[in-house]
């Protein structure tokens, strides 16, 4: 069965690397699933995904020139698409603040960031022995 860019077809796990996961092809053929190709959530660790002699589906999505083969497992799954998908959070959420709520939190800010500034700045304006005499 030849192999091309586009394909699904199963393969099984051979390595696992921290960048990716190795699965050889039928026809004997090895690729490499990438990190970010495994899943369509956030994936900090392949080993959590995936183990040694799993059997994936998987589709190709490229040949280097150097013959090395691209693969993905998220882009093999039918209910995937290319719009991004984010994992939901966990814990409480807090409703949006209304208008009032942002604008009274930016001018609390701003008062306290100001005060900083003449506190760091009115000390070094003048005052005994500051080295500038009249001129």
């Amino acid at each position: 069965m030849a192999v091309e860019v586009g394909s699904i077809v199963e393969g099984v796990v051979t390595g696992i690397t921290q960048f990716g996961a190795f699965v050889e092809l039928p026809g004997g053929q090895t690729g490499l699933v990438h990190i970010s190709e495994v899943s369509d959530t956030f994936v900090r660790d392949v080993k959590e995904f995936l183990k040694e002699q799993d059997r994936v589906r998987v589709r190709v999505m490229s040949f280097d020139p150097k013959g090395r083969i691209g693969l993905s497992i998220k882009r093999a799954d039918p209910a995937w698409s290319e719009a991004p998908r984010r994992a939901p959070r966990s814990g409480y959420r807090r409703p949006p603040a209304a208008f009032e709520d942002k604008l009274a939190q930016f001018i609390k800010d701003s008062d306290e960031r100001l005060t900083t500034l003449r506190r760091a700045t009115d000390s070094k304006r003048g005052g005994r022995g500051s080295g500038r005499r009249g001129a």
